[in-house]
């Protein structure tokens, strides 16, 4: 039986890797001076696999769950975007590159 779910346990991770990654409960308070100590941070929608809105704070290698609606977290998002985690895309700083290339060869 232990193996049985061992092995089902084992396929779900793999299937589905972000469920249990999802904030179950959220604070909707913070302690002063958390936000300070945060060293990024990532936004949980209530879609898909994970069923409450939270902002997951990363401090010292711990993950920590708040509401969004905290108006001082809101505030702190806003200063802070460059501490979420971002998306590669290439594309654009290529496109931008070829175009600077062509002005200067037509210059």
């Amino acid at each position: 039986v232990s193996m049985l779910f061992l092995t089902l346990l084992l396929l779900f991770s793999a299937l589905f890797p972000g469920a249990f990654n999802c904030c179950m409960k959220i604070s909707n308070e913070i302690p002063k001076g958390t936000l300070r100590r945060v060293e990024r941070f990532e936004i949980q929608k209530a879609d898909g696999l994970c069923h409450l809105e939270a902002v997951i704070l990363y401090i010292e290698g711990k993950k920590f769950c708040v509401s969004p609606r905290i108006r001082k977290v809101k505030k702190w998002m806003k200063k802070n975007k460059h501490k979420t985690p971002r998306k590669k895309s290439h594309g654009k700083k290529q496109r931008r590159t070829k175009i600077i290339k062509k002005k200067e060869k037509k210059q």
